[in-house]
Parts: C-alpha cells; structure tokens; sequence
C-alpha cells in the first residue's frame, strides 16, 4: 500500500474513465493513492477527492500542462496545486483555448495528406465534446482503417516524428513552472525521454523545476538512469506515474494504472514542497 501513481488521466481530458472509476480502479489495485493530472484541466479533481475519501484513498489534486519548447510539446505535472485558484482557472482555459486551435490544425493537416476528418467525427468519441485532445482523433484514425492502433497512429501522424503534427503557440515551459507555484503546487516535468532534448531538461532543472518523472512506461532503463542523475545533480525529486488513460481501440495508452507508482516518501517531501 506504500505506492502512489502520480499521473493519472479521466474524462476529465483524454482519459477513458471517469474520476470515480479511476479511484475505484486504484483502490482495488492496492494503491495508497493517486494524482489527478488531467490535460490543462482541474475539472475532474473533485469529484474524484470525494470518491476517494469515501474508499480510503488519497487522491492528490494535480494538473498536466501543455507548452512548446524548440518546436514540440513539452508537459509540466503539478502537484498539490489548489483546484480553486481564480487565476490558475482562468489561465488552465485559455490552454484549453489553444488546445482546440492544435486539433483544427491537425485536422486541416490530415486534411491535406488525403485523409479528411470532421471535428464532428472526433468529438462523437468524447460524451461531453470538452477537452478534446490527440488520443481522440486517434481513435478516429483507426475507426476509419487509416492506421491500425492508436501506437500507429501517433507514430506516423499525429506524435512529434509524425507527419500532421503541429504545434500551436502555448506558454513556455518556465511560464508553466511559475503558474503551477503560484496555485501553491510544486512543478515536476513529465517523461522527459519523449522529448529527446536534455539540454532542455537542464535548463528547467537549474530553472525552478522540483522534480523530474523518472519512471514512465515509455522510459528504457537507460533513460532512467540518465534522468537519476540529473535528479541527484540537482537535488529534485525523482517521481513515477502510468500516464493511464486506459484502453483505446484494443491497446492501451500508456500503460495500465499502478504500472509505474512512486513512493509514500517521496509524495510526503512533494507536499511539504508545494507552495514553497
């Protein structure tokens, strides 16, 4: 029970369960705990605290946030941030903002590849059509045959190698550090090997960064040991999280809950860090 998956996606963005199914899902795990880290949302925060107070399971108010570094996404997890803050509310929509100008830019690209989509096609894959994200038009993707899994489809689309993506203008990733602080959480960046650019990685460390998500599915053990290091040069934390969203057209995205989880420890000295 000493396990906590810190990055955990619902409904809330591009994940497949709601924020009660989630906690329902950790608790039988075995998990202590989880972080809430929807996609530049805090909307499924709540509802899921709720769940877990009910069930005996910490549910840790967390967020993902979208910027652009060099040409590519770069994600920010926050931690212990305040769900309530009118600021950070307000500034978590106008990234939802850009996230819809993203989507219609990778659509006009499909688009232009021969491979025409609707944003009515990919909003038909989410009940309530709010943050739409990526995985969504993957799923179209392979409803229409145009690829055969959502790996696939990212590998030859819609991921940074791939030939419709495209990056919209979104907040640096120093802003997003600042942003998460200011909401009184403590900013850790995600799965630093996707991005293939530790030179930027070092600048965030030196820059206000608290810690770095070691451990992720799409990590190789190389990867963990490079970003060990960096870690211990720096004196950040070293944290672990799924990135579940669940299963998706047959395979799963990333991987499942609890599959990579960080340690009661650890989560403690996150929290006495936030707001600091």
């Amino acid at each position: 029970m000493n396990r906590l998956d810190l990055h955990v996606h619902t409904t809330a963005s591009d994940g497949m369960f709601t924020p009660v199914e989630v906690v329902k899902r950790a608790k039988a795990k075995g998990l202590q705990g989880i972080a809430i880290t929807d996609h530049d949302t805090v909307a499924g925060v709540e509802e899921a605290r709720k769940c877990g107070e009910g069930l005996g399971l910490w549910v840790i108010p967390g967020v993902e946030i979208s910027t652009v570094a060099n040409g590519q996404d770069i994600h920010v997890l926050g931690y212990f941030v305040n769900p309530t803050d009118e600021l950070f509310q307000e500034r978590l929509r106008e990234q939802r903002e850009a996230r819809k100008r993203r989507n219609h830019m990778l659509l006009d690209r499909l688009t232009k590849l021969g491979i025409p989509i609707t944003m009515e096609e990919v909003e038909a894959r989410k009940q309530d059509k709010v943050n739409i994200g990526r995985p969504h038009i993957a799923e179209v993707l392979v409803a229409k045959g145009v690829v055969q899994n959502m790996d696939e489809a990212f590998a030859k689309y819609l991921g940074k190698d791939g030939v419709a993506y495209v990056t919209t203008p979104r907040i640096s990733p120093e802003e997003a550090l600042a942003l998460i602080r200011q909401a009184g959480g403590v900013p850790v960046l995600a799965h630093p090997g996707l991005y293939d650019d530790d030179d930027l990685v070092l600048k965030l460390a030196g820059n206000g960064l608290a810690g770095i998500e070691v451990n992720h599915p799409d990590h190789n053990e190389e990867m963990k040991m490079r970003y060990t290091e960096i870690v211990r040069q720096f004196g950040l934390f070293a944290t672990a999280g799924s990135d579940f969203h669940g299963e998706r057209q047959g395979s799963m995205y990333h991987a499942d809950l609890g599959t990579c989880t960080t340690d009661r420890k650890t989560v403690d000295a996150l929290n006495r860090a936030a707001g600091s």
